[in-house]
């Protein structure tokens, strides 16, 4: 607050070394604040609407099957949350938060923009008992598209039958030829110029995202000094900017990519990036001093080469990416050394350096620090195990619970008008944005009472939630109309359980990592924390193969086979999380008792 000067209180000349600028607060925190809040808005626009579109693009445009298409996500988005590992180390110790996060947002930009160029869509075919044959795709007056075998002057159409044979059906509706199970293959016929395209720019997007990602948040922290109490509110109203531009990306993006084409959705992606981008380049000096590159006396600035090298990353990424859609299935009945031996690489790294990391640190600390410390170690890996379930099946949003939108669900809003199967995701960050604050007060309130829940509960009652989410929308597949279809309601009812469900988790994940750890690998310990993270979307990936059902040029061929399916899974994994959830509320007084009184 500045005082106005009166005649009893003359004006005198500011003598002091503080700009009064500098002192001018937005929303009583600094205002920097502000820039840094709308770049992550604008940042999270663009990732999150081309992650909207993505599986879509890959089924429908590539006419990737669901196996190599949700397999391919899970990779992306392992990757996405593994790069900012390396990220936030190089802006620590050479280039600065604030080169760092340009750098990220040229490339993940650049990545945005290449994924418009897809050239034509796919051109289906199939191969039946060996032969291959054309597929046609006819469009009634209605819109509903049917698939077609071109078999010399016969144009047969495609059904899929519940025992797994395939029918194809003359013009009169009659079976012209039943094929049996296994014996009807589909395909695209694809440019491998624009594969090798998208691909490249999904390489582009990871390694951006780790440059950008980590490192946005660390500007948010300096604008604070040590033991200002405004910290913490104001990284909750920076992270609103999170669900806010996802909110906006989720329903524009698909909208644009419907109406217009996929490339006007990715270009709109592009255009929030650009505009995150911007803000940073372009501010004015707002945000001098923060963000810089650490001081050391006569070491030559490392940034060019650090981007070269960066830039590396891109080729070693393609590798991973085609090596993860080469991989052959595991062989039934190899059992568990046989389903390693068929992981693709980037599976075996991550699997394999999660499962070394964790009881290696915890020898480690059993070695060398005290009891109590091995305990809170003890504790705080047990929690990382048990956020690998959560994510792994929250992260069905993107992939499995997309194609379910755009199969199996009835799209329409009171019958005015319909989302798109993309826009449908929009609906855990409307549910994010409405019950934080919510949320928020009433752990406030429990806390005031002494009776809010211990960490290991509210990740035991996130799990528990997570599961009930998919039991609902199993439980919705029970009043499917004729058509196999279920209302939009019932996936808006899974999403409103799984954002509460986040919210009892994600908030207090990371605090709970550094508050439990020996301070001597607290770093460390983060980078596992990140590395769980980034193994549960691998695995988010393998879940959803698993609900993998045939398709003829993007459209599935019999919808009843489609909605049991994804009915199974889904029973599956409910219970399994809920389980799971169970469990963690059983051992919750001895994690609790290994933690020794953190909260």
């Amino acid at each position: 607050m500045v005082d106005t000067p009166t005649a009893d209180s003359p004006r005198e000349p500011d003598i002091s070394h503080v700009n009064p600028t500098k002192e001018a607060t937005w929303f009583g925190h600094p205002r920097q604040l502000a820039r840094l809040f709308t770049t992550e808005m604008w940042e999270r626009f663009g990732f999150y609407g081309m992650r909207a579109l993505l599986t879509l693009y890959l089924t429908q445009h590539f006419l990737f099957g669901d196996r190599a298409a949700t397999g391919l996500y899970g990779g992306y988005t392992a990757l996405v949350y593994l790069t900012p590992l390396i990220g936030g180390y190089l802006a620590d110790q050479y280039l600065g938060s604030k080169r760092a996060v340009k750098f990220g947002a040229v490339l993940m930009a650049i990545g945005y923009f290449t994924l418009c160029f897809g050239g034509e869509t796919a051109r289906p075919f199939a191969t039946i008992d060996g032969q291959r044959y054309e597929v046609a795709i006819e469009k009634n007056a209605a819109g509903a598209e049917t698939r077609y075998v071109v078999d010399g002057a016969q144009r047969l159409a495609i059904k899929g039958n519940d025992d797994g044979t395939v029918a194809l059906l003359n013009a009169g509706g009659q079976p012209e030829r039943v094929i049996a199970e296994g014996g009807f293959q589909s395909d695209g016929e694809r440019s491998a110029f624009h594969v090798t395209l998208m691909l490249l720019a999904l390489c582009m997007v990871s390694v951006g995202n780790g440059f950008f990602k980590p490192n946005i948040s660390t500007m948010v922290g300096e604008l604070y000094p040590a033991g200002d109490r405004r910290r913490d509110t104001g990284f909750t109203i920076f992270y609103m900017g999170i669900n806010l531009g996802s909110l906006l990306s989720q329903l524009l993006c698909p909208l644009l990519a419907t109406m217009v084409g996929w490339w006007a959705g990715f270009g709109l992606a592009a255009l929030g990036m650009l505009i995150s981008w911007s803000l940073i380049q372009f501010d004015g000096g707002r945000l001098s001093g923060y963000g810089e590159p650490p001081v050391q006396p006569g070491q030559k600035d490392r940034a060019m080469g650090i981007y070269a090298a960066a830039l590396i990353g891109v080729p070693l990424f393609y590798l991973l990416f085609t090596n993860l859609m080469n991989a052959p299935e595991p062989v039934a009945g190899a059992g568990i050394v046989g389903y390693v031996l068929a992981l693709p690489l980037m599976g075996k790294l991550l699997f394999g350096t999660f499962l070394i990391a964790v009881p290696g640190i915890l020898i480690w600390s059993y070695a060398k620090g005290s009891r109590v410390e091995f305990q809170m170690m003890l504790a705080a890996m047990t929690l990382i195990v048990f956020n690998v379930v959560f994510w792994t099946l929250f992260e069905q949003a993107g992939s499995s619970l997309t194609l379910y939108a755009d199969r199996n669900t009835d799209l329409s809003v009171f019958g005015l008008f319909s989302l798109s199967a993309g826009q449908t995701q929009f609906f855990n960050a409307f549910f994010i944005v409405v019950f934080a604050p919510i949320m928020a007060a009433m752990w406030t309130k429990l806390a005031a009472q002494r009776r809010e829940p211990s960490i290991p509960v509210k990740f035991g009652i996130a799990l528990i939630l997570v599961g009930l989410g998919f039991l609902f929308l199993v439980w919705g597949g029970r009043f499917a109309s004729p058509d196999f279809k279920v209302a939009i309601w019932w996936l808006a009812g899974l999403y409103l359980i799984h954002s509460v469900a986040e919210l009892c988790i994600s908030p207090v994940g990371l605090s709970m990592v550094t508050k439990l750890s020996i301070a001597r690998v607290v770093g460390l310990m983060m980078g596992v924390w990140f590395l769980s993270v980034s193994v549960a979307q691998y695995v988010a990936g393998v879940v959803a193969q698993v609900a993998s059902v045939e398709t003829v040029g993007g459209q599935v061929t019999n919808l009843k086979v489609s909605l049991d399916t994804y009915n199974g899974v889904f029973w599956t994994i409910g219970l399994v999380a809920a389980g799971v959830g169970g469990l963690l509320l059983l051992l919750s007084p001895i994690i609790r008792k290994w933690m020794h009184g953190v909260q």
